[in-house]
């Protein structure tokens, strides 16, 4: 019976505890199927629809790689990311296009989402992230 009576009193405690910080997530991103060792391989980290390929959250590059680069975004909230990649070939820094418009260097989206005339939405490219998590985007 006195047991019952001190239940209130250990839930009050633990309801006193100080609240723990939410736990940062790493999100690894392989980019795979870069032409060449030459230049840079570069994603950008989106976090909302109304930025999407306008203003990133973070950004990460490294040296280009035939086959497989890795890139880690570290320090996230958990929700939904979208991320755009793409292989700068010649290092100046931008998606290079020809005469018309279209892209001469590889890019891709998460999910490998596609648009048409452009990127694709935000929700098409979209990730929940909830744990570290690894992901892939395939350069076209």
């Amino acid at each position: 019976m006195k047991l019952l009576h001190a239940l209130p009193l250990v839930l009050s405690g633990a309801l006193a505890l100080p609240t723990l910080p939410a736990h940062a997530l790493d999100l690894t991103v392989e980019v795979l199927d870069a032409r060449s060792d030459q230049g840079l391989v570069a994603a950008a980290l989106y976090a909302a629809p109304d930025s999407w390929m306008k203003q990133p959250l973070k950004g990460a590059r490294s040296a280009a790689a035939a086959g497989k680069v890795v890139l880690v975004f570290r320090g996230l909230e958990p929700g939904r990311y979208a991320l755009s990649a793409l292989h700068d070939e010649n290092g100046n820094g931008r998606l290079d296009s020809n005469v018309v418009g279209m892209p001469i260097e590889r890019y891709g989206f998460s999910r490998d989402a596609r648009g048409q005339m452009g990127p694709p939405r935000f929700d098409d490219a979209a990730v929940e992230l909830s744990a570290d998590t690894t992901l892939s985007i395939t350069l076209r």
